[in-house]
C-alpha cells in the first residue's frame, strides 16, 4: 500500500510528461537513473529566467544582470544547504557529475599523483569514476586499483583495506551504484580513506535523488552530482570540495569570471568559486537545480526515501514471479534499480518489446562495463524508480516483461 502521507498521484501531476501515451499505451516511465522527469516548478522557474531576468551574471550593473545573479547565488545557496556544506564557496556548478570528477582529476590529481603512486576505484563505477583516473594514471605513471564487488553486487570492504596503503593518493568510489542500485558504505569508506592518508572523491549522481546527502558528517573531500537526477534541468550539476582543498587546487580552464587581473606578463586569478568557473554558465540550469532541490526538498527526502523502499520491496518481489528472470545485483542496501536479465531473452530485445507496451526502461551495460564484466552478462535491462512511480507501473512491467516471454515462444 502506497504511503498515506504521500500524495502519489497529486505529484504525478507536476510532471506533466507522464500524462501520455506511447504506441497507443499509458506512458510507464521506468528510467529516472538514467535521467529524471522534471516537474512544473522546475520548468516554470527556467521560463522566468528566460520571460524576466535572462542576463548574463557577475559582471554587469545594470538591473537583469544582477538579478540574475542574484538567482544564480542563490541556487548556489540551495545547494550548499542541500548536501550540508559549510561555506556556499565550497559549491562550485558544473555540466554535471562527469565534469566535476573530470575538474577534481585535471587539477587535484595533477598536484599529488606522481610517478608509482595509486588510485582506487570500485568495480562497480560508471565510466565517468573510471576513465579520468585512468587517464590521469596514464599521463603520471601511476596505478589504478580497483575493490572488487561480490554476487551480491557489494563492495568486498576487506579487499579494500588491503588496497589501501602509503602510495594511495586519491580514492574515488560511487555513494551509489546505477547498474545495481548497491548503497556503499560510503562513511566507513571515506574514513579509512583518510587513516591511510588518502583524499576521497564521491561518485553521487545516484545518491542524491534518493536520500539526504549530509557532506560534513560524511567527511568526504569532494562531493559530486547531476541536476537531472535529481529532477533537474540537464547540463548542470555540481561539485562539493572542502574550502582548503579547492583553495589548494590550480584552476581547470581560463577564461572570463574565474580572474582578478589579465596581462600578457601575469594572470591572478579569482578567489572561489569563481576559479572555477571559467567563462558564462549555465545561468539557467544552476536556476532550474535550485528549483529542483526546492522541490524535493518540499516533499522530503525522508519520505521519498522511504516511499521508494517500499516500491522496490514490492518490484523485487513482484519480477521475482517472472519465469527466467534473475535479478543482478541484490545488496542488502539498495535505492530503487531492480536491473535484471531474462532467460532466452536480449535485454535489447526486452527494451523495445517492452516500449510496445509503453513502459520505458533501460537496456544496456549502464556505462559499467566492468560491472557486466563481472556478472558475465553482456547487458542487463533496468528499471529504476522515481518519486512519481507508482504499485500499478511495477504490474505494468512485470505484465509486459511476461507478454514479451511469451512473443518469443517462452
Amino acid at each position: 500500500m502506497e504511503m498515506a502521507h504521500l500524495d502519489i498521484s497529486s505529484i504525478r501531476q507536476d510532471f506533466p510528461v507522464l500524462d501520455q501515451e506511447v504506441h497507443g499505451k499509458k506512458l510507464v516511465y521506468l528510467d529516472s537513473a538514467a535521467t529524471c522527469q522534471t516537474p512544473r516548478a522546475v520548468t516554470d522557474a527556467l521560463a522566468a529566467f528566460y520571460d524576466q531576468d535572462c542576463a548574463n551574471i557577475h559582471r554587469g550593473v545594470y538591473e537583469l544582470s544582477q538579478r540574475a545573479t542574484d538567482l544564480y547565488e542563490a541556487a548556489r545557496g540551495k545547494v550548499q544547504a542541500f548536501m550540508n556544506a559549510a561555506e556556499a564557496s565550497e559549491i562550485i556548478f558544473t555540466r554535471g557529475t562527469t565534469e566535476a570528477i573530470n575538474l577534481v582529476a585535471s587539477s587535484l590529481g595533477e598536484q599529488i599523483v606522481g610517478s608509482g603512486d595509486e588510485v582506487i576505484v570500485s568495480e562497480m563505477e560508471h565510466h565517468s569514476n573510471i576513465v579520468p583516473w585512468q587517464m590521469l594514471c596514464e599521463r603520471k605513471g601511476a596505478t589504478l586499483k580497483v575493490i572488487p564487488i561480490n554476487d551480491e553486487g557489494e563492495l568486498i570492504l576487506e579487499e579494500y583495506e588491503r588496497l589501501l596503503c602509503g602510495k594511495t593518493r586519491i580514492v574515488a568510489v560511487g555513494h551509489v551504484s546505477n547498474a545495481l542500485g548497491t548503497i556503499n558504505p560510503i562513511k566507513d569508506i571515506i574514513r579509512k580513506a583518510h587513516k591511510a592518508g588518502a583524499l576521497v572523491v564521491v561518485d553521487g549522481a545516484q545518491a542524491v535523488p534518493h536520500a539526504s546527502v549530509d557532506v560534513q558528517d560524511l567527511d568526504c573531500d569532494f562531493y559530486a552530482f547531476s541536476g537531472h537526477k535529481l529532477y533537474g534541468p540537464t547540463g548542470v550539476g555540481a561539485l562539493y570540495g572542502k574550502k582548503d582543498l579547492l583553495n589548494s587546487m590550480p584552476p581547470w580552464q581560463g577564461g572570463g569570471d574565474m580572474i582578478l587581473s589579465v596581462t600578457f606578463e601575469e594572470t591572478l586569478y579569482a578567489g572561489l568559486p569563481a576559479k572555477f568557473e571559467a567563462g558564462t554558465p549555465n545561468i539557467a540550469g544552476a536556476i532550474g537545480l535550485g528549483a529542483a532541490i526546492d522541490y524535493v526538498t518540499a516533499i522530503g527526502m525522508n519520505r521519498i526515501a522511504e516511499y521508494e523502499q517500499t516500491l522496490l520491496k514490492y518490484a523485487t518481489e513482484a519480477l521475482g514471479a517472472v519465469p527466467g528472470l534473475r535479478m543482478i545485483g541484490t545488496a542488502a542496501h539498495k535505492v530503487a534499480v531492480c536491473s535484471f536479465e531474462v532467460e532466452g531473452l536480449h535485454p535489447h530485445d526486452i527494451g523495445t518489446l517492452l516500449d510496445l507496451e509503453g513502459v520505458a526502461i533501460r537496456t544496456g551495460h549502464h556505462c559499467a562495463q566492468p560491472v557486466m564484466k563481472r556478472f558475465a552478462v553482456p547487458a542487463t535491462a533496468r528499471a529504476s524508480f522515481g518519486i512519481y512511480n507508482t504499485r500499478e507501473e511495477v504490474d505494468a512491467l512485470v505484465k509486459a516483461l511476461l507478454k514479451a516471454r511469451e512473443v518469443f515462444g517462452l
